[in-house]
């Protein structure tokens, strides 16, 4: 997942308004979003090669999500960053503890943004930060840096987030995750993958031959706990390949 742009509003009757684009590689097989036969609490896409997930609808109102950091020098990493998700969606520890165990064992994964939470509180950890933060209301974006850094893509999708909230529907947010206007050089950010590539990561939505946007993911959860999940899939160049609507 390397977009994530969320509306954070406790006390509102839509606490929680997510719109995401997960991008990867092409060649590495996944599922789409669907009810876990293992764990039928759980809604969300699959990773088959780890066997993990990027985002995703858990019991209890549970939800998480992540995004990559971006470091082309970080070296490999023991585990999945998928599992991640995974664990926090099939397990019931409440949320503190279950930070407090990804604080513990960070180093086993390559850089991360983690996002969890559920309908009455938002938490969010960056492992290369010293800690997880509880969020306040508001607009965020997350993507391949920091909450809210300044990249691009991220200050227009969360603009384009703002102007759908008074009446947020799955199709205003799948629209807004469809952009694929890349940004200007002089915009680019450098995190050491070249000029080339930071201009084809730079689009809210990303289209290639063998990486681009494989899922975009539009959520509104209701304030009695209930929620509405919409996903569409892409392949190379940004074909479309189908919709997914869950209710819960």
């Amino acid at each position: 997942m390397c977009l994530i742009v969320f509306a954070w509003r406790p006390g509102h009757a839509q606490p929680l308004i997510v719109a995401a684009n997960r991008d990867e590689f092409y060649a590495r097989p996944s599922l789409p979003l669907a009810k876990w036969p293992e764990a039928p609490q759980v809604y969300a896409g699959r990773d088959l090669e780890a066997g993990g997930t990027w985002l995703g609808i858990g019991a209890d109102g549970r939800f998480a999500a992540l995004t990559n950091i971006r470091n082309p020098h970080q070296p490999p990493a023991r585990k999945s960053r998928g599992e991640l998700v995974a664990r926090f969606l099939t397990g019931n520890l409440p949320i503190a503890e279950y930070l407090a165990d990804v604080v513990d064992r960070s180093l086993e994964y390559a850089g991360f943004n983690l996002l969890i939470g559920n309908r009455h509180e938002l938490w969010h950890y960056n492992a290369r930060e010293p800690g997880p933060v509880k969020l306040q209301s508001g607009i965020h974006g997350l993507s391949n840096a920091g909450l809210d850094t300044p990249w691009p893509k991220v200050l227009k999708a969360k603009a384009a987030l703002s102007e759908v909230l008074a009446d947020p529907q799955p199709q205003a947010l799948l629209a807004l995750l469809g952009d694929p206007q890349t940004a200007s050089f002089a915009d680019l950010p450098d995190t050491g993958v070249g000029l080339a590539t930071e201009s084809l990561l730079s689009s809210v939505f990303i289209a290639s031959p063998m990486y681009g946007t494989r899922a975009s993911t539009a959520l509104i959860v209701q304030a009695d706990g209930t929620r509405l999940m919409v996903e569409r899939s892409f392949g190379p160049y940004g074909g479309h390949l189908g919709e997914v609507e869950v209710r819960d």
